[in-house]
């Protein structure tokens, strides 16, 4: 799929109707001014408080919209979806509160917190020995055989139309921001930010955060092409896993994106150890991203207004504590 700037026009008018339509289900989050962060960093720091959000991530939102939009017959079949955590929880209250039954397949690595989070929302959880991507192929392949639409976590328009209501609110909080630092994954919720934004702003740059040790979209961007690679153990499993291939999130990245940075695992944990001492927040890993990021290029915004995507708090306690040690 092709992106130009009609296309970008109908994406933006989409996030514009969904952020009327998704109210008051979906919660417009603060953005919270940091001045221990601005002091550190020697920017203007503003952050997006998506970890206050229904289930403790953004991914509410999208999944609200795809919900919201299906036709009724396809509500009563109910829906499938793929997940590591944070897309489930979503989708799992969405249809919940939409009256929508759905099944969430996942990794057998998944975090048990997150899952029993599911299942709680009433989400019907399959857990396969497989890697995120194959979940993922293999959720689509049983939502075709079974006739049930699956909810790409990031590959479907609707959803990325919900994630980029963050951007909608990011521009009627602070109109004149300079940067947004987003944590990317498949890359729906720095899809949505980005059409909003570059739209409202054209000048604004969007930062994208990818943990060094699973920057598989970052990496197919460099290649121009969507690549599959080994990714390593990362404290941001929310932004862990490949990309689908022909994923839509791809070339809209690609005309979309000002730059890309990657953090090591050690500057995540540090970001979330800044979070806790100067906001007093838990923040999961791939929050941690987006501020590391903020962090490393800092010198490059020093007197400019930058925000920062805290995108999910759904972290286990345990594995917090050690993190911020």
């Amino acid at each position: 799929m092709s992106v130009d700037q009609h296309f970008l026009s109908s994406l933006y008018q989409s996030i514009g109707e969904a952020h009327k339509a998704l109210r008051p289900e979906v919660s417009m989050t603060p953005l919270t001014h940091s001045v221990r962060l601005s002091a550190i960093t020697q920017c203007s720091v503003y952050l997006k408080c998506e970890h206050l959000q229904h289930t403790g991530s953004f991914k509410f939102r999208g999944a609200s919209n795809k919900i919201r939009l299906l036709p009724a017959a396809q509500r009563e079949r109910g829906v499938i979806t793929a997940s590591s955590g944070n897309h489930g929880q979503g989708l799992a209250l969405a249809g919940k509160v939409m009256g929508v039954p759905v099944t969430v397949y996942t990794t057998s690595t998944a975090s048990e917190y997150k899952l029993e989070a599911m299942r709680a929302l009433g989400a019907e959880v399959v857990s396969l020995d497989l890697d995120a991507l194959g979940v993922e192929l293999e959720a689509a392949r049983q939502a075709k055989r079974q006739g049930k639409p699956f909810v790409s976590p990031y590959n479907d328009l609707e959803v990325i139309a919900g994630q980029g209501t963050i951007g909608m609110e990011l521009f009627e909080q602070a109109p004149d921001l300079d940067a947004v630092f987003v944590a990317v994954g498949g890359g729906g919720m720095i899809a949505g930010i980005a059409t909003a934004l570059r739209t409202l702003n054209p000048s604004i740059d969007i930062i994208g955060c990818w943990p060094a040790n699973a920057p598989t979209l970052q990496r197919s961007l460099q290649a121009g092409e969507i690549v599959d690679i080994e990714e390593q153990e990362t404290l941001s499993d929310g932004t862990a896993g490949g990309v689908e291939p022909g994923s839509i999130t791809f070339p809209l990245c690609q005309a979309l994106l000002t730059r890309t940075v990657l953090v090591s695992e050690a500057q995540i944990m540090a970001a979330m150890r800044d979070v806790a001492s100067c906001e007093r927040w838990i923040i999961e890993g791939a929050a941690g991203v987006a501020v590391a990021g903020m962090k490393k290029l800092a010198a490059d915004y020093r007197g400019k207004r930058v925000a920062v995507v805290i995108c999910g708090r759904n972290i286990v306690l345990d594995k917090f504590i050690e993190a911020v040690k």
